[in-house]
């Protein structure tokens, strides 16, 4: 009798390279390095079948430091990269790890095609609202009034919201994280592994040197419970210190707004109740800004659809039933040909 053996049991260390981790000591790319080294062994994945692709950053370091295949390709450009893998070979787990001036500037176009073509991609952005890497300029995220060595007397331009923007390419799944949040982002690395499709998620990144604190209003610890919501399916979007408030949706001025319950008559069953299917929902949520409203983090639209490279190669098996398997030589020697002499 044949003894079936178990595949061996991996864990964060597995999926860390003997490469030194050289980020600036404090940045948030620690954090979420370890998370996803952390996470992966959870997901049953292994080294061999995965593969992180990169850009230009500080975030696109990020596949010197995994034991799996990696691709630190050139600005802007890693979703086409990832593209190409994974038509190449769709049983691997791609991940686009970019940054918000890789992403949303120079990647800006790619980037929009790779989620409204919804490749199986897992897309990690993240955001530090600054270029890190070339020492501080503003970025396509920048607040306006950000100064910067590219903007010394204050940025004049409006920012780029990294969600709204998935969301209006088509994106079929938007989620985002904190750094620091240790305890929901593996959920949200998770959520975007199991989503077929592209899987857009934007991670709020502290930056220490250039743009400390930047996130500080919701993403410190001594605010966090009252500035932050976590979305759940199917859940009442409430939040606060004593999960006391919630949002609501104010049908006269048709829009979301915060409540405390107990208080003007709101009960609990006035609180929204989180729907991540409702593309409406959806950007309303990603709308919401601090100081005047919470920031809403997890799991904010999840909406599968056909993937590119199941279509792709759905219409390509389709052909071969109508016309046969097709034959190259024949095809470089059809038409108007001519031999050089």
């Amino acid at each position: 009798m044949n003894e079936q053996i178990s595949p061996e049991k991996l864990t964060a260390k597995d999926f860390a390279s003997d490469q030194e981790v050289r980020w600036c000591p404090g940045c948030g790319d620690y954090a979420i390095l370890k998370c996803m080294q952390r996470t992966l062994p959870e997901l049953g994945l292994r080294p061999e079948n995965i593969v992180f692709v990169s850009g230009i950053g500080c975030s696109s370091r990020f596949p010197h430091y995994m034991a799996t295949y990696g691709f630190h390709t050139i600005h802007g450009r890693a979703p086409a990269v990832a593209t190409g893998i994974k038509l190449a070979n769709p049983d691997l787990s791609v991940w686009v790890v970019t940054g918000d001036g890789d992403g949303l500037s120079i990647g800006g176009n790619h980037m929009l095609h790779v989620l409204r073509r919804n490749v199986d991609l897992n897309i990690l952005l993240f955001n530090n609202e600054i270029y890190g890497l070339t020492k501080g300029q503003y970025s396509p995220t920048s607040r306006q009034g950000t100064k910067s060595p590219s903007s010394p007397y204050g940025s004049v331009e409006g920012a780029v919201s990294a969600c709204r923007f998935a969301l209006g390419a088509g994106a079929r799944f938007v989620a985002r994280a904190i750094d620091t949040d240790q305890k929901n982002m593996p959920d949200v690395f998770r959520r975007a592994h199991e989503n077929k499709g592209a899987s857009f998620v934007e991670i709020f990144q502290n930056c220490l040197v250039y743009n400390d604190q930047v996130f500080g209003e919701f993403a410190d610890r001594s605010v966090a419970k009252e500035m932050q919501v976590h979305a759940e399916h199917g859940e009442p979007l409430i939040y606060g210190s004593d999960n006391d408030k919630g949002l609501i949706f104010n049908t006269k001025k048709m829009c979301i707004e915060t409540a405390t319950i107990g208080e003007n008559g709101v009960t609990e069953k006035d609180i929204l109740v989180h729907d991540e299917t409702n593309l409406s929902l959806a950007n309303m949520l990603v709308a919401l800004e601090p100081p005047q409203m919470p920031v809403v983090v997890g799991i904010i639209y999840a909406n599968p659809a056909a993937t590119f490279e199941e279509q792709i190669f759905g219409q390509a098996e389709e052909r071969k039933a109508i016309v046969g398997k097709g034959d190259l030589k024949a095809i470089m020697s059809a038409g108007r040909t001519w031999t050089v002499t």
